[in-house]
């Protein structure tokens, strides 16, 4: 008889327990932004001055959303959009000084929360832990393509 694993409904739990945790962190650090607006603001700090098109594949947001929280983004200072030198039909999202002080502020968060999530661990747990989640995550993302194709 197969055993029931449990992995799926632990990572569901994490994610719960974790998000609220971490927005309370973030609150408490004078950072109140959503999970969509950060996902476009931690994309923008691996790459500054993107494409929307590129920002919407990065952030795996649905065009309307995306165009919609950009606005909200825009409005609170935190990214402005420009023309591209190259291709004035090209939007481009770069981000604002405001952004960067607050980028430095979630990121000692982000360290916090590292801290939280492997406390206890060694290192070496914590590379095959990680390596373990990125398989778990290449096998869902192998799984959505191929049912969009179909």
């Amino acid at each position: 008889m197969n055993k029931l694993r449990q992995g799926g409904f632990l990572m569901a739990k994490v994610h719960q327990v974790s998000g609220r945790v971490f927005a309370a962190r973030l609150k408490a650090a004078g950072i109140e932004i959503n999970p969509a607006r950060g996902r476009i603001l931690f994309a923008l700090w691996q790459q500054d001055g993107i494409p929307i098109q590129t920002l919407r594949e990065r952030t795996s947001l649905e065009k309307s959303t995306l165009t919609s929280m950009l606005d909200r983004l825009e409005d609170a200072g935190l990214v402005r959009r420009r023309p591209s030198p190259r291709d004035r039909r090209q939007i481009l999202i770069e981000r604002t000084e405001k952004d960067r002080a607050l980028e430095r502020a979630y990121k000692a968060v982000s360290a916090e929360m590292a801290d939280l999530y492997y406390r206890g661990f060694r290192d070496g747990e914590i590379e095959r832990f990680e390596s373990s989640l990125r398989r778990i995550f290449e096998n869902l993302d192998r799984a959505e393509k191929s049912g969009k194709e179909s």
